[in-house]
């Protein structure tokens, strides 16, 4: 009976969203009722308790997920409202005229790169804008920046995950990190072939998109590879998404020479000035957040300076809610969206009323996103997410490694964070592995990887997507398209995990 009400709200949600198509913003405020309902009734949270936790759970989604959604979002705004989305859509158009070619450069080599840089939804909010404003469907465009925003969260933000992973294991971060990539080399190869196969399909495309997309995800795991053993976590997603922009740039070189097209070209269109201020936002965007992040000095000196922290008591088990406000990803991406805004000529008022036009338009997204995190939360704090891992370990023995990564996705799919996953899973992952006799680091390390892959079909990921592309209220439609792809690559990683956990 425990493990079948913990396992209620889950199932709740992904009914309603996956068969009866039931829109995000309701479907989330129904299974946030529901987790309270049982959280109480069965699991003997009090009241009180349960109302910390969900307090504690809607914090968490306004900043920094919500704010960085807003912000994404308003830095593609931005750029509408100042026509420089025409340079931009140009000079990605220049690049290549093969289609597979603009969606991988757009999804898996841009989208990585803000992912390593800044994770927390930028890396699905923007590159889906970019390809619906290049002509691409809204439910493609989806779907493709949702599957290509998986493997890249290994990193994200500039190696948080596994930073976080191996403090709350006490674990050596420098083994886990290459672990996590060695986890993740099937499906670094693959994700890109089924961008392209997804980008264009049939089975007289398929050997290119294998050769296309192969030659990219090799590229980007041997950079990962070697920066996650001799550098750190920092930089796996940041070097292996310029590497692959660089791959894929060339590709694209060389299949329009063999195809006999060349790209548009944006010569005589736009002055190198003109240029320059199209990048203007993205530019400022990548330097702020580079410049605070962990690898300089800068983060440090500023944290301290305008920072919140609050305390929830919830049960005895102290939860702190702290933000850096001069270093958080939201603010730095308000900051280049809008001093980007004005070296594009845009006037400030202008800019701060479609600030406010940017928050109207994602009012079902907040809904949404505060009774996701907040049921969650609840989930957590009332046990109710300890019941089905536990069960899990105990119904699977030594097969246990094969579904390791599904835990990691659970946690990925509740919280929308790979580090959230890695909080509420990483000690446990680590301690069925002292009583199966596998390698602590190894069996870890699989959270961060099936994490990466709960990550396509998170309730938070798909309302980032239709927000983005203007759907929302299609989100049940989204999940179901995403699903399979998700399964298959939590499956695939499983089973990676299960062949090396005793060796």
């Amino acid at each position: 009976m425990d493990i079948l009400l913990a396992l209620l709200p889950i199932l709740i949600l992904i009914v309603l969203m996956g068969v009866f198509k039931v829109s995000g913003d309701r479907s989330s405020l129904v299974t946030l009722i529901a987790t309270i309902v049982i959280a109480v009734w069965y699991f003997d949270q009090p009241l009180q308790q349960t109302s910390l936790s969900f307090f504690y759970g809607a914090l968490k989604a306004l900043v920094p997920i919500l704010l960085i959604i807003l912000m994404a979002i308003y830095s593609y705004n931005v750029l509408l409202h100042t026509g420089k989305i025409e340079v931009l859509k140009a000079q990605f158009s220049s690049i290549s005229s093969n289609k597979c070619i603009q969606v991988l450069l757009i999804t898996w080599g841009f989208g990585g790169l803000l992912e390593g840089m800044a994770g927390f939804g930028t890396a699905v909010a923007i590159p889906a804008a970019i390809l619906i404003s290049l002509g691409f469907r809204p439910g493609f465009s989806a779907l493709v920046s949702l599957i290509a925003n998986s493997v890249p969260t290994a990193f994200g933000a500039v190696g948080v995950p596994v930073i976080v992973l191996a403090e709350e294991t006490a674990l050596d971060v420098m083994e886990v990190a290459p672990a996590v990539v060695a986890q993740l080399s099937v499906t670094m190869l693959l994700v890109p072939v089924v961008i392209a196969q997804l980008t264009v399909p049939g089975w007289k495309a398929l050997p290119r998109n294998i050769l296309i997309g192969g030659v990219i995800g090799a590229v980007s795991l041997a950079v990962q590879y070697l920066a996650a053993k001799y550098i750190g976590p920092e930089t796996p997603a940041i070097l292996g998404s310029v590497a692959a922009i660089a791959v894929i740039i060339l590709l694209g070189r060389i299949l329009d020479r063999k195809s006999g097209r060349e790209a548009s070209g944006i010569n005589g269109r736009y002055s190198g000035r003109q240029m320059i201020q199209a990048w203007a936002v993205y530019a400022l965007i990548m330097v702020l957040i580079l410049l605070t992040s962990p690898l300089l000095p800068l983060r440090d000196i500023l944290a301290p300076i305008a920072e919140t922290s609050i305390d929830f008591n919830i049960g005895g088990d102290i939860r702190t809610y702290s933000v850096q406000w001069l270093t958080q990803g939201g603010i730095l991406l308000f900051i280049g969206s809008f001093i980007g805004g004005l070296l594009q000529g845009g006037k400030a008022g202008a800019l701060l009323l479609l600030l406010w036009k940017s928050t109207v338009q994602l009012k079902k997204t907040f809904i949404t996103v505060i009774c996701l995190v907040g049921f969650s939360s609840i989930m957590e704090t009332s046990g109710m997410i300890n019941t089905l891992a536990v069960a899990l370990a105990a119904a699977t023995g030594t097969l246990y490694p094969l579904f390791a990564p599904a835990i990691g996705a659970i946690g990925t799919f509740l919280t929308g964070s790979d580090t959230s996953a890695n909080i509420l899973f990483g000690k446990l992952q680590a301690g069925v592995a002292g009583h199966i006799g596998a390698d602590p680091v190894w069996l870890s390390a699989a959270n961060t990887a099936g994490a990466t892959g709960g990550k396509i079909i998170s309730p938070q990921s798909i309302a980032i997507a239709t927000s983005a592309c203007g759907q929302q209220g299609q989100e049940g439609k989204i999940l179901k398209s995403a699903i399979l792809y998700a399964l298959g690559y939590v499956i695939i990683t499983g089973v990676i995990v299960y062949i090396f956990a005793y060796a």
